[in-house]
């Protein structure tokens, strides 16, 4: 692959600047004004990052794998911009976030699946966005872990980690319109795809109107979510204290 193939945008950069900057505003945390803007600012900056990452996953695998034309639609340059609609793609995440905790996979990228090489190399290319919160997340844990830094940046990356856990385990879900659907959908006959199709536009709006409505199959899955952060080297109490400083309004 070309050097120039994989560019990150202005605006991506952008992005991790305004998350390393809510970074640095957690280390003052002796003022609770400073720490929760730093917190706000780290979390959702990561997420916007996080999404991002996200779709490059799928992006790369399926330019390895044989569809070129990802290149040429930017989806190589990690612009936020690239990946669909600006409202449900970015802004309605980012709200969902902010006010519901729970992090929607927000974006997409449209795949020439018939240019993909085989069948392996399709859920390669679903599976890829998934895995990518999944590292994201352990590095985010491990960091606190290994380098312990001041309370308020351990706690908003124990967060940070912990959302992208649970997105994780969200979308790996076999669930039309989700990635673990994806993973398997070119292993299934033509019956179940085209079943898939049908419901790729209202199934992951049922699950998540599901998890809003009732708290209690929520929990499940803020359940397994905490298993494999803690698998991943999370720490559940720092995760609690950074999700009680970026939801400052609800406590």
């Amino acid at each position: 692959m070309k050097r120039s193939a994989v560019r990150p945008s202005p605006l991506f950069l952008s992005l991790l600047a305004v998350t390393v900057a809510g970074a640095v505003l957690t280390l003052f945390d002796e003022s609770e004004p400073a720490l929760i803007a730093g917190t706000v600012l780290l979390v959702l900056g990561g997420w916007a990052v996080s999404l991002c990452l996200h779709e490059f996953g799928h992006a790369i695998v399926a330019y390895r794998g044989g569809d070129y034309a990802v290149k040429a639609k930017g989806y190589l340059t990690l612009d936020i911009r690239r990946y669909t609609d600006p409202i449900m793609s970015i802004v309605l995440p980012l709200v969902l976030l902010a006010f519901g905790g729970i992090p929607l996979p927000g974006g997409a990228v449209w795949i020439n699946h018939h240019a993909l090489r085989n069948k392996r190399v399709e859920s390669l290319v679903s599976l890829a966005g998934p895995l990518s919160n999944l590292v994201l997340g352990a590095l985010l844990s491990l960091s606190v872990l290994l380098f312990n830094p001041p309370a308020g940046l351990s706690a908003a990356l124990s967060y940070l980690a912990l959302l992208q856990i649970f997105a994780f385990v969200l979308n790996i879900l076999p669930i039309p319109g989700l990635d673990g659907w994806g993973v398997i959908e070119p292993f299934m006959s033509y019956q179940a795809q085209q079943f898939g199709a049908k419901a790729r536009p209202w199934a992951p709006l049922v699950l998540f109107a599901v998890l809003i409505g009732f708290p209690t199959i929520a929990r499940v899955f803020f359940d397994l979510a905490d298993a494999v952060f803690m698998l991943v080297g999370g720490e559940t109490l720092w995760a609690q204290y950074g999700q009680t400083t970026f939801m400052f309004w609800r406590y």
